[in-house]
C-alpha cells in the first residue's frame, strides 16, 4: 500500500470531502455549528443513543480508508453530562480487521482476539471542583463527561495497540466510526510524534521535527492567545498514557502531558527479560556476529567489505519507544518464557521486521555463513574468457588484415543520456565520464583517452568503489544492463540484467561489495536494488540483496561511505534514508516539514573520520531545484540547518554577490560535493561556486555557458570537476585558480562533418543549430557558431581555410575562418540542402536542395558567386543528407541520386551538363519491389568505379563511363547503408549502417572481407577516411576518431589497379606545421559563452577579463561568429597630440602616403613597460589575495576600461569655451555620497566625479570639479561651511579626498593616503578632526587635523571597515564597524601628536557570523551597529557591552540615523524605517539579549531601490534618502510622505534628443527607458520603461508648418529586439509599435519633414516606415553585414546633386562606409548621391571588436559637405564635399572619437573620447578646448538645435553645458 502521499499527515476530513457525504455517512443528529472557543465550525453529534447517531468513514464497510499512519489524532469534545463511543477498525499485516473502541460508557478494559475495548476518562478545566477531586482520586472516574469537560487531542498509537495487546502487526486503519455525544473538529493520521502545544517557531529552534516530532498542522491549531499557553486551555491525551488512575489500560490524561512532549520522545532503554537456554543460545550467537569490536581509536573507522546475510531469528517481546525513526525502531513480540530457564536475563534490542541490527566487517574478522534464502535471486554468471576451439583447414580461409583493421583513439563528445556522472579516479589525474554508449577514461593532463565498450545504449550511470578499482555502468532502454569492470584492466567482470528500465543511478559502496541501483519497473514504478558484488571481482556470480518498489521520486541515491548497509536518496519531495536487514530494504523519510514540496536534486555525506564520533554521526547535505541546501544530521534523522542560494541583489563587475539566508525565487542547484574543507555546487545559472562549510560566502566561482548539473571533489580538494548540460566539462584547480576545460559537445545528433587535412581541423554541424571547429588532435573546440536555424550539410574548401555550411532554411554559407568572416551567402534552394561540396581542385561548389534543386559556385572568388542552377534534378526528400552529392578526385564528374529516387545521375562537373543516367531499380530482376538509390560514392579515378547503396541494402560497383554493373555485395548491413567511403588508394572500403561500421576490403578478394565496429548509440550519419589516410571517422551521436592500422606501404602486386596520383597536392594530415601563418589557428580561440582559462578571483579589486563581443559579419544577423580572446589596445597612429591650442588642419592637394608609428616610439614605449613590470606584478599578487566583504554597504567603484589623458589641453581661467550649467542624475553606487544641513540648507551629492550643490529653493546647481575618478563619499562639518569629497585613484595611485569651501566653492585643500577607494569619512563633533577609512584594499583609518588636513596617525585593520562615526559626546571617541565587529577607539593627544587606542569588541554569538555594516550614536552614548542579517545592536560605549538587539529588517541594513530618541534604518529591501528607541536608555545596564519589544516600529516606506545615503534633521521628521537606481527623495515621516528630488539613470545612457523649441528633451538607457525631462528645470516630466529591452537609440519629432502642434511632441525609440516605439509627451502613452528589424535597432532618424522614420540594424539592413500607419515602406539592404552606426537627415535644393526630392540623408555603418541618398518621400523616391568608403590599416582578430565607431553628419556651416571620423590610417576628421567628390579638408585628432555633434549655429565641432575628454573644436581653423569632467568615457554628445548648449554622457552621468563660442 502506497504511504508516500499520505507523508507527513493525512486530513480525513479534507481528503474524503466530509461535508459533500459521498464517501461518508452521517446518522441521525449530526449537525454543524460555529464553536466559540474554536472559532470555527465544528460537528455535532447527539442523541440518547450513541449506535442510531453517528458519523461513519468510509460510506459502506466492503470500503477501506487506507491510512497507514502510525499515530491517529482525534480532536473532539465530549458533551457534557453525555457519553460518547468511538469504533476503530484497524487492519492488521495478515489481513485480520480488529476493532478498538473506547467510551466513557466502559467501565473495564475488555479485550478479545478481535475486539479491544478502552475506557475514557475526562478530564475537566484546570482549578474546577471536579479536577480537584480527579487529582486525588484513584478510581470510579469514568462516566459523563463533566460540565467543564475541555477540548481534547487524542493521540492513540495504533502500531503499539496491536503489539502490545495482541501480538499482531499493524497495516492501516479501515473505518472510524463516531458517535454520541460529541463535538468534534477533525482527524488525521501521520508517522509523526506531534505536540499540539508546541509551536513551529520552538519546533525549528529546537530541532523536535528532526527528532520524530513536531508542531500541531495549522489546519488543526486550537487557537491560543498571545502570551496564553496551550495545556492551560485545552488537554493533550496520549495513549498508551503515563497516567496513574484507575482502572488501568485506560484513556486517561498523563502526568507529563501539561508540558511540550518532543522531549519524552526518546528509545526506552532495554528492559531485561528471562530468555530460555535454546533462545539463549541463539542470541548468544547472533551477538557475537554483530557486535563491533574495539578498536584503536587511531585506526580507520569500520568500512564494509561484504555484507553477511543472515537468516530471520525469532525474538522475544518488549515494550517499545514510541520514538519511530528507522534507526531506533524497535520490535514488539511476545515474551516467552521457559519454565527451564536457568533465570539469566540479557537486554535484548530488537527490530521490528523480526530481524536485527547487522554490522559488517572484514573478510579476515569474521566468517560469513551464508543463507539459502528465497529472496536471493542469480542475476548474473561469471564472464569468461574466449574458449579456443581447434579450427579445421585454417590455412584455406582467409580474412581482412589486420585483424582489427580499426582502434578507436580519441572520442569529441559528452554525455548522451546524462551529464550527471563524472568521477574522479583515486589519484586525481584522471577522470571518467560517459559519451553515450561508451565510457571514458581521460588523461586531465595528457588529454589521452581510454575507453569501455560494451553497451549498446546510452550509459546512464556510473559509480566506483572506493579505492576506485571497480567500476559500475548501466545503460538506458528497455534492455537495461549493468556491467562492473575491472578499471585497470579495462575489462568487465560482470555483466547482469537488472530487471529495471532507465536506471537513473548507481552507487558503490566503499568496498564494492554491495551495488545499489535505482530505476523503473514495467510499471512506471520506481524500483531500488541491492546487490551483492563482493565475488564480481573474482569471477563469481553478482546476487540480488534486496529490492523494494516505491512510489516517490528518487533523483539520486547514494551508499554511505561508512556503511555498506546505509544509503540515502532523494528526490522529488523526499529524502529517504534506507538500510538492507535481513534481505529486506527499508527506507525512512527525512520530515521535511515547510520543505515537503521541493525538488531535491542531490545528495552528499559530510567527509572525514573523526575520532570521537561514531562514523555515522555526520552530516548528510541535500539541495534542491528551488536553492535549498538541507544540512541534515544523519544520527537523529533532524534537519540542522536550511540555506538558500539566491540571484545577487547587486551586480558588480567581477563578483556577484549570493544571499543564502533570505525569501525569494532561489537558483536551482543541481549537484553538491563535499570535502573536507570544502563545499562545491553547481547551479542552474551556469556557476561552479566553492563554499567554506558554514556557507558563510562565496571564495571561489566559475562561470559555464549553461546549467552545471555535476560537481565533483578531486582528491584531496586540490581539483573540483563541473560538468554542464550544454555538454561541457572542464576542471578548476583550486590552489592556482585555473579553469581547465577537458571537453565539449554537441547535445544532439552530429548531422555531418568535413576534415581540413592541412590544419588538421574537423567542423562538424548539430541538430543543436550549432557549428562548431576543433582541433582533431587535441580535441579542441577552436569556433563555435550559434544559428536559429539547422546546419545541415557542412563542407571544407580542400586548400583554403574556408568552409561552407547548408541550413535547413535553403541558405548556403560559406565563412573564412582565419579572418572570422562571413565570405558569401546565398538563398538558391526553397527545402533543405542535403548536399555540399567542393571540387577537389577548389574552383567549384556544389549545393543541393531537398527539392530538387542543385547550384554551381564560382569558389576561386571570395563571393562564391552562382554559376548555374537546375532545377529538379536531385531526387526529392532529405534522407540523403548530408552526402548527397559526391565529386570524382579529378573535379571533372559529379554525381546524384535523382531526378527519382531510382536513378542516378553523372554530370559534368564544371558545366552541370547530364552525361550519365542510371537506373538502380532494373539491376535486380528477380526482386518484386524496385530498388532505390541511397548514397553515391566516387572510388578514385583510376579505378573508374562509382559505388551506389540501395534501400536493399546492397552495395553496387557502377562504371562511371558506362554505367554498367561491375560487382555487388548485398546484405552489407541490417540496415540501409547511410555512408560510404574509399581510401585513396582503392585497397578499403569503409561504410556505416544503423550504429556499426565495416570496413572491407575493395576488392572483395578474402574469404571474409570485412571487420564490423561497434561503439555507436544511435545511427551513424557520416563516415570517412582522414586525408592522411591513416584514420577514419565516424559521426553520428559523437564523433569518433580510430587509428586505421592498415599498412599504407603494403606492396602493390596483389591489387588489380594502381593507386592513383593525388589531383592537389596537399600536406599530409599529419605532417609539420605550414609556415603560412593565414593557415595557423590560434589555441586561444574559444567558443563565445565558454568558462574562462583562468577563473578570475572573486574580488572586485582587479577588473574582469573581458569577452569580446559578438563580431556579425554581413548578411549574419541572427548568425554569428564567436570568438573569445583577450583584448589588445589599438596600435598607435603617427597623428600625434596637438602641442598647442591648435589641431593640425590639412588640406590634400592629393593622397598622402601613411606611415607607421617610429621604431625610437616603439622603443619608448617598451622601454616603460619594462621599468613598470615588477611593480605591476607585485601589485596584481597583492590584489588577487583580496577578497571583498559580503556586503552592499562596502563601495565598489563601477568597473572602467578608460584612463584620463595625460595631454588634455586645459582652456585658460576665464577663456572657457564651455560652462557647465547643469548636472543630472545622482550617483547610486556611492556610499553616504550625499549631505544636507537642514539649518544652513546645505545639500551636495555627487555625479561621476563631480560635487554638485544645489539650490532646493531656486533649483539652480553649482559643481566643484576636481576628482577625475568616482567620488564614493562625502563628508561635511557641523558647522556646515566645509565638505570633503573622497574619489579613489586612477592608474594604481592613492584615493584623492578634495576639502571644498562651501562659502565660496573654492578647492582648499587635497589629501591622499589611502590606496583603495574610501569607504567612509566623518568630522568629529567640533570640526577639530577628519576620520576617512579606506576599502578592503587597504582597512585602514586615517586621522586628520582639520586646521592643516596634516594626517596626524593611521592605524591598519586586520577586517575591512563599513562604517565609521564619533561620539557625539566626546570629540576624542569614535567607533568603526566592519567585518570584525565593533572597534571602540580613542583619540590620545600629546600636543601637536596623536595616536589612536583601538579596543575590538566582538559580535554578541546569538548573532552568528555577520558583517556588522552601519553605525550610528545617540546623543546619551549608545551605539547601534547594524548588520548584514537584519539586525539592529545597542552597546554601551563605555563598556563596550552590546546589551541588546532587535530584528529590524529582512536584508542588510546600509544605512543607520539617530536623532534623540529615534532611529532610522535603511537597507538593501528598499525599506526605510523608523524606530522609537525611547526605552532602550534604560536597559543598558541589563543582560544583553532579544528585547525588541522594547523598540517601537512608527513608520516604515518602501523605495525604489537600496538605500545608500541619508540626511535628516535634528527630531527625525524630513530629510533626504539616496538610493541606488540614482533617487534622492524628500522624505516627511510626520505626513508619511516621500517626493522625488533628483532622478536619473542607473544604467548606461545611450542617447539624448531634443524637442524643436528646447522645452524638453529625452534620454534612453541601457535599462529599456525613456525619460522626459523639462529643459529649464531638468525635473522628469515622464518615464516610458519597456522591460526586458535595452533602449539603444532615439529621435524627436521634427516641427514643421504643414503639421500639427502635437506632432512635434513626439518620440521614436529603437530597441534591442528591433522594435521601433513612438511615444506621444502629451499623453504620456505609446501611440505605435513596428518592428521592422530581426535584431537590436542601432540608429533612427526622423526625416527632415517628419514623413518617415529612418532606422538602421546591428545587420546593417536600413528600414524606412511610416510613423502614422506602422507600415515598412522601404528595406536598403546596401550596408548589409556592418552594423548600422548613425543615420541623419538634412534638407537641400530640390534639384541639387541632379537628383530629386527636397531633402537628403546619410548613413554610416561600422565596415568605415558612409552613403548619401536624396529623398522625396511623398513620391517614394530614394537614390543614392553617394558612396564613400574610409581605408584603415589591417587588424588582428582580437582589435577588430574595440575599434572606435564609424560616424558622419552635414556640415551646417558648408552645404553638400560631409564630416567622418571614424578608425582609419589617422586619428582625424575629414571634410568631404558632395559637389567636388573629393575631400577637402581634414583635422587631425589626439585621440580617437567615440561620438560626435555639429553646431547649428557657428562652425563649432565637438567630439568625446574613450580618454573622458570632451574636445570642442572650430572646423575652420581647428582651434581647440579640452574639458575633462567625465569619470568614464565619453559616448554621447549633442548640441540643442539651437547650438546654445550641448549635452555630453559617460555611462550615466549626464552633463549639460552652457556654449559660449570658440
Amino acid at each position: 500500500m502506497s504511504k508516500a502521499w499520505q507523508h507527513p499527515y493525512v486530513n480525513v476530513f479534507k481528503h474524503f470531502k466530509i461535508e459533500e457525504w459521498k464517501k461518508s455517512t452521517k446518522e441521525g443528529d449530526v449537525t454543524t455549528f460555529m464553536d466559540k472557543t474554536l472559532k470555527c465550525t465544528v460537528y455535532r453529534i447527539r442523541g440518547p443513543v450513541p449506535a442510531s447517531n453517528y458519523i461513519l468513514l468510509p460510506k459502506t464497510s466492503t470500503q477501506s480508508l487506507g491510512l497507514t499512519g502510525r499515530y491517529l489524532y482525534l480532536l473532539f469534545k465530549p458533551i457534557p453530562e453525555k457519553h460518547f463511543v468511538v469504533h476503530l477498525d484497524v487492519a492488521t499485516e495478515d489481513g485480520q480487521v480488529i476493532r478498538v473502541s473506547f467510551s466513557n460508557l466502559f467501565k473495564e478494559f475488555k479485550s478479545t482476539a478481535t475486539w479491544l475495548q478502552f475506557p475514557f476518562l475526562c478530564g475537566a478545566a484546570k482549578g474546577s471542583v471536579y479536577e480537584s477531586t480527579a487529582r486525588t482520586a484513584r478510581q470510579d472516574l469514568v462516566g459523563p463527561a463533566p460540565a467543564s469537560v475541555r477540548w481534547i487531542c487524542l493521540m492513540m498509537d495504533l502500531q503499539y495497540l496491536l503489539s502490545m495487546y495482541l501480538n499482531r502487526r499493524y497495516s492501516h486503519l479501515k473505518s472510524i466510526k463516531l458517535c454520541a455525544s460529541m463535538l468534534l473538529k477533525n482527524l488525521f493520521t501521520s508517522d509523526l510524534l506531534i505536540d499540539p502545544g508546541l509551536t513551529f517557531i520552538e519546533a525549528k529552534q529546537a530541532g523536535a521535527v528532526m527528532q520524530g516530532s513536531g508542531p500541531m498542522p495549522r489546519e488543526m491549531c486550537f487557537p491560543v492567545p498571545k502570551g496564553g499557553s496551550w495545556h492551560d486551555l485545552y488537554d493533550y491525551i496520549r495513549f498508551p498514557s503515563d497516567g496513574g488512575k484507575m482502572p488501568f489500560d485506560s484513556i486517561q490524561k498523563g502526568q507529563a502531558t501539561a508540558g511540550p512532549t518532543h522531549s519524552n520522545v526518546v528509545r526506552e532503554l532495554p528492559r531485561n527479560v528471562n530468555l530460555s537456554k535454546p533462545v539463549q543460545d541463539r542470541v548468544s550467537l547472533i551477538q557475537q556476529i554483530t557486535s563491533p569490536k574495539l578498536r584503536p581509536r587511531r585506526r580507520a573507522p569500520l568500512l564494509a567489505a561484504s555484507v553477511p546475510e543472515l537468516p530471520p531469528v525469532s525474538s522475544v517481546s518488549q515494550s517499545r519507544s514510541l520514538h519511530d525513526s528507522w534507526q531506533a525502531e524497535a520490535l514488539e513480540s511476545d515474551r516467552k518464557e521457559d519454565p527451564g530457564a536457568s533465570g539469566d536475563s540479557v537486554a535484548l534490542l530488537t527490530a521490528d521486521d523480526g530481524g536485527i541490527h547487522v554490522f559488517a566487517h572484514r573478510d579476515e574478522e569474521i566468517s560469513v555463513h551464508r543463507h539459502k534464502s528465497s529472496t536471493e535471486e542469480t542475476v548474473c554468471t561469471r564472464v569468461t574468457g574466449p574458449v579456443s576451439l581447434p579450427a579445421k583447414k585454417v590455412a584455406e580461409h582467409t580474412k581482412l588484415q589486420p585483424d582489427p583493421i580499426l582502434k578507436l583513439n580519441r572520442i569529441i563528445g559528452f554525455g548522451g543520456c546524462t551529464t550527471k556522472c563524472t568521477l574522479w579516479t583515486k589519484t586525481g589525474t584522471a577522470v571518467v565520464y560517459p559519451c553515450h554508449a561508451v565510457i571514458v577514461s581521460m588523461d586531465i593532463a595528457s588529454g589521452q583517452q581510454r575507453f569501455f565498450i560494451g553497451h549498446t545504449d546510452k550509459v546512464s550511470a556510473l559509480t566506483f568503489n572506493g579505492n576506485c578499482t571497480l567500476l559500475a555502468s548501466a545503460q538506458t532502454g528497455n534492455l537495461s544492463v549493468v556491467r562492473v569492470w575491472n578499471y585497470q584492466k579495462g575489462s568487465c567482470l560482470s555483466l547482469f540484467k537488472t530487471h529495471t528500465h532507465s536506471v537513473s543511478s548507481l552507487s558503490f559502496s566503499y568496498s564494492g561489495g554491495v551495488l545499489c541501483g535505482v530505476g523503473k519497473d514495467n510499471h512506471g514504478k520506481t524500483m531500488v536494488v541491492v546487490w551483492n558484488t563482493l565475488k564480481a571481482n573474482k569471477g563469481g556470480e553478482v546476487v540480488v540483496m534486496a529490492k523494494a518498489h516505491t512510489d516517490v521520486d528518487i533523483q539520486t541515491m547514494k551508499i554511505a561511505f561508512f556503511d555498506d548497509t546505509r544509503m540515502v536518496s532523494c528526490g522529488r519531495d523526499n529524502i529517504r534514508l534506507w538500510r538492507v536487514r535481513s534481505g529486506s530494504l527499508r527506507s525512512c523519510p527525512v520530515n521535511l516539514a515547510e520543505y515537503h514540496a521541493v525538488e531535491f536534486t542531490d545528495v552528499a555525506f559530510e567527509q572525514g573520520h573523526f575520532a570521537d564520533r561514531e562514523p555515522e554521526d555526520r552530516t548528510l547535505f541535500a539541495c534542491s531545484k528551488s536553492g535549498h541546501i538541507l544540512e541534515i544530521d544523519y544520527m537523529s534523522v533532524s534537519i540542522k540547518n536550511v540555506r538558500r542560494l539566491l540571484p545577487s541583489q547587486q551586480k558588480h563587475s567581477q563578483r556577484r554577490e549570493k544571499q543564502t539566508f533570505s525569501t525569494g525565487l532561489g537558483i536551482a542547484i543541481n549537484s553538491i560535493s563535499i570535502s573536507s574543507a570544502f563545499c562545491a555546487t553547481g547551479s542552474d545559472d551556469g556557476y561552479l561556486r566553492l563554499w567554506p562549510l558554514d556557507f558563510s560566502t562565496v571564495f571561489l566561482e566559475a562561470e559555464h555557458e549553461g546549467p552545471v548539473s555535476l560537481v565533483n571533489i578531486g582528491p584531496e580538494g586540490a581539483h573540483v570537476l563541473a560538468a554542464t548540460s550544454t555538454g561541457n566539462l572542464g576542471y578548476l584547480d583550486v590552489s592556482s585558480r585555473a579553469y581547465s576545460t577537458l571537453m565539449r559537445s554537441h547535445t544532439d545528433t552530429v548531422q555531418g562533418f568535413s576534415i581540413d587535412g592541412i590544419r588538421r581541423n574537423i567542423v562538424t554541424v548539430s541538430l543543436d543549430n550549432s557549428v562548431r571547429v576543433w582541433d582533431i588532435d587535441s580535441m579542441q573546440q577552436l569556433f563555435d557558431f550559434i544559428s536559429e536555424d539547422t546546419p545541415c550539410a557542412v563542407a571544407f574548401h580542400p586548400v583554403q581555410q574556408v568552409f561552407a555550411c547548408g541550413f535547413s532554411s535553403g541558405l548556403v554559407r560559406v565563412f573564412n575562418i582565419a579572418s572570422s568572416s562571413l565570405l558569401a551567402e546565398h538563398k538558391q534552394h526553397r527545402g533543405q540542402v542535403i548536399g555540399l561540396a567542393f571540387s577537389p581542385d577548389g574552383e567549384n561548389m556544389y549545393s543541393a536542395g531537398s527539392l530538387g534543386s542543385l547550384a554551381l559556385y564560382n569558389s576561386v572568388e571570395e563571393d562564391h558567386h552562382i554559376l548555374r542552377v537546375l532545377g529538379n534534378v536531385v531526387a526529392r526528400g532529405s534522407e540523403r543528407s548530408p552526402e548527397a552529392l559526391t565529386v570524382s578526385s579529378d573535379s571533372r564528374s559529379l554525381a546524384f541520386v535523382g531526378p527519382a529516387e531510382y536513378t542516378v545521375t553523372v554530370m559534368d562537373a564544371r558545366s552541370l551538363d547530364e552525361l550519365m543516367r542510371i537506373d538502380v531499380s532494373i539491376l535486380d530482376l528477380l526482386s518484386t519491389s524496385l530498388d532505390s538509390a541511397v548514397k553515391v560514392c566516387f572510388a578514385p579515378v583510376a579505378t573508374g568505379h562509382l559505388l551506389v547503396t540501395t534501400s536493399s541494402n546492397k552495395i553496387l560497383w557502377m562504371n562511371t563511363k558506362s554505367g554498367r554493373l561491375i560487382r555487388e555485395i548485398p546484405n552489407a548491413h541490417k540496415h540501409v547503408c547511410s555512408s560510404v567511403s574509399v581510401t585513396d588508394d582503392a585497397r578499403f572500403l569503409l561504410t556505416a549502417g544503423d550504429k556499426a561500421v565495416k570496413v572491407w576490403d575493395y576488392h572483395m578478394k578474402h574469404d571474409i572481407n570485412f571487420q564490423v565496429f561497434i561503439g555507436h548509440s544511435q545511427p551513424v550519419q557520416q563516415v570517412t577516411f582522414t586525408p592522411d589516410q591513416l584514420g577514419v571517422v565516424t559521426a553520428g551521436d559523437a564523433v569518433y576518431i580510430w587509428d586505421f592500422l592498415a599498412n599504407p606501404h603494403e606492396p602493390q602486386a596483389s591489387r588489380d589497379v594502381p593507386a592513383p596520383a593525388p589531383a592537389v597536392t596537399q600536406s599530409p594530415f599529419k605532417s609539420v606545421s605550414v609556415g603560412d601563418p593565414e593557415l595557423h589557428l590560434s589555441r586561444a580561440l574559444l567558443s563565445n559563452g565558454m568558462p574562462r582559462e583562468a577563473v578570475p578571483v572573486p574580488s572586485s579589486s582587479s577588473p574582469p577579463c573581458l569577452d569580446i563581443s559578438v563580431i556579425e559579419q554581413a548578411g549574419q544577423g541572427f548568425f554569428s561568429l564567436c570568438e573569445e580572446v583577450e583584448g589588445s589596445a589599438l596600435g598607435s597612429s603617427s597623428a600625434g597630440a596637438a602641442r598647442g591650442s591648435f589641431l593640425r588642419v590639412t588640406v590634400p592637394p592629393s593622397s598622402r602616403e601613411r606611415g607607421k608609428p617610429s621604431l625610437q616610439n616603439e622603443l619608448d614605449l617598451l622601454g616603460d613597460d619594462v621599468l613598470h613590470e615588477e611593480e605591476e606584478e607585485q601589485e596584481e599578487e597583492r590584489e588577487k589575495t583580496l577578497v571583498r566583504p559580503d556586503a552592499y554597504k562596502h563601495f565598489t567603484p563601477r568597473f572602467r576600461t578608460s584612463a584620463l589623458a595625460q595631454d588634455a589641453v586645459a582652456p585658460p581661467a576665464g577663456e572657457e569655451s564651455l560652462r557647465l550649467k547643469a548636472v543630472i542624475g545622482y550617483n547610486g553606487n556611492g556610499r553616504g555620497n550625499m549631505v544636507w544641513n537642514p539649518d544652513t540648507g546645505l545639500f551636495a551629492y555627487s555625479c561621476g566625479s563631480v560635487v554638485v550643490l544645489e539650490d532646493l529653493h531656486a533649483g539652480s546647481q553649482k559643481h566643484w570639479v576636481g576628482h577625475t575618478e568616482e567620488i564614493s563619499t562625502l563628508a561635511v562639518t557641523n558647522d556646515a561651511q566645509t565638505v570633503a569629497s573622497a574619489s579613489g585613484g586612477s592608474d594604481g595611485t592613492c584615493s584623492l579626498i578634495c576639502i571644498w569651501n562651501v562659502k565660496d566653492g573654492s578647492r582648499r585643500s587635497t589629501i591622499s593616503y589611502h590606496k583603495g577607494a574610501v569607504q567612509a569619512m566623518t568630522y568629529s563633533r567640533d570640526d577639530f578632526f577628519l576620520l576617512s577609512a579606506g576599502d578592503y584594499r587597504d582597512p585602514a583609518i586615517a586621522l586628520w587635523s582639520t586646521n592643516s588636513y596634516q594626517l596626524l596617525t593611521s592605524v591598519r585593520l586586520a577586517e575591512p571597515i563599513h562604517d565609521l562615526s564619533f561620539n557625539p559626546a566626546s570629540a576624542s571617541q569614535l567607533a568603526c564597524v566592519g567585518s570584525g565587529g565593533v572597534m571602540f577607539c580613542l583619540i590620545e593627544q600629546q600636543g601637536k601628536d596623536a595616536r589612536l587606542k583601538v579596543h575590538k569588541a566582538p559580535v554578541p554569538g546569538e548573532l552568528g557570523e555577520v558583517e556588522l555594516t552601519a553605525l550610528c550614536y545617540s546623543a546619551d552614548s549608545i551605539l547601534y551597529t547594524g548588520t548584514n542579517s537584519g539586525r539592529v545592536c545597542a552597546w554601551d560605549s563605555h563598556t563596550s557591552r552590546c546589551f541588546m538587539t532587535w530584528e529590524a529588517d529582512e536584508g542588510e541594513i546600509g544605512v543607520l540615523l539617530c536623532r534623540g530618541n529615534r532611529v532610522m534604518s535603511g537597507s538593501n529591501t528598499n525599506r526605510i524605517r523608523l524606530w522609537a528607541v525611547a526605552a532602550v536608555q534604560g536597559m543598558r545596564h541589563q543582560s544583553s539579549g532579544d528585547r525588541s519589544s522594547s523598540v517601537l516600529l512608527e513608520h516604515e516606506m518602501l523605495l525604489d531601490g537600496t538605500v545608500v545615503s541619508a540626511a535628516f534633521d535634528d527630531v527625525m521628521d524630513m530629510g533626504i534618502v539616496g538610493t541606488t537606481t540614482g533617487t534622492l527623495w524628500y522624505i516627511n515621516w510626520e505626513e508619511n510622505t516621500s517626493i522625488r528630488l533628483i532622478s536619473g539613470h542607473k544604467n548606461k545612457v545611450n542617447d539624448v534628443a531634443f524637442s524643436p523649441d528646447e522645452g524638453h528633451f529625452a534620454t534612453c538607457a541601457q535599462d529599456g527607458s525613456v525619460r522626459v525631462w523639462a529643459a529649464p528645470s531638468m525635473e522628469l516630466v515622464v518615464q516610458f520603461q519597456v522591460l526586458n529591452q535595452g533602449c539603444l537609440c532615439m529621435a524627436w519629432s521634427p516641427a514643421s508648418p504643414s503639421q500639427e502642434h502635437s506632432d512635434s511632441k513626439r518620440v521614436a525609440a529603437g530597441y534591442s529586439d528591433g522594435t521601433l516605439r513612438v511615444f506621444s509627451i502629451l499623453t504620456s502613452e505609446m501611440e505605435l509599435k513596428l518592428h521592422p528589424h530581426p535584431v537590436a535597432v542601432t540608429a533612427i532618424q526622423y526625416s527632415a519633414d517628419g514623413q518617415v522614420v529612418l532606422s538602421g540594424g546591428k545587420d546593417g539592413l536600413m528600414a524606412v516606415s511610416s510613423p502614422r500607419t506602422g507600415m515598412t515602406i522601404r528595406i536598403i539592404s546596401d550596408h548589409k553585414g556592418a552594423s548600422i552606426s548613425c543615420i541623419q537627415c538634412t534638407k537641400k535644393q530640390y534639384n541639387e546633386f541632379g537628383l530629386e526630392g527636397s531633402e537628403m540623408w546619410l548613413a554610416a555603418s561600422s565596415d568605415r562606409r558612409v552613403s548619401i541618398w536624396a529623398a522625396d518621400w511623398m513620391k517614394d523616391k530614394c537614390e543614392l548621391i553617394d558612396w564613400l568608403s574610409f581605408p584603415a590599416p589591417a587588424l588582428d582578430d582580437e582589435e577588430s571588436d574595440s575599434l572606435p565607431p564609424s560616424l558622419a553628419a552635414f556640415s551646417p556651416s558648408e552645404p553638400g559637405v560631409v564630416l567622418y571620423v571614424g578608425y582609419g590610417m589617422e586619428r582625424e576628421i575629414t571634410f568631404y564635399s558632395l559637389h567636388q567628390k573629393r575631400i577637402i579638408r581634414k583635422i587631425a585628432l589626439s585621440h580617437w572619437a567615440t561620438c560626435l555633434s555639429l553646431s547649428p549655429r557657428g562652425q563649432l565641432i565637438t567630439v568625446g573620447c574613450n580618454e573622458r575628454l570632451i574636445k570642442l573644436i572650430k572646423s575652420r581653423n581647428g582651434k581647440f578646448q579640452d574639458f575633462t569632467a567625465h569619470s568614464d568615457v565619453v559616448h554621447v554628445c549633442r548640441f540643442t538645435p539651437s547650438g546654445k548648449l550641448l549635452f555630453t554622457s559617460a555611462y550615466n552621468e549626464i552633463l549639460l553645458w552652457e556654449v559660449r563660442g570658440l
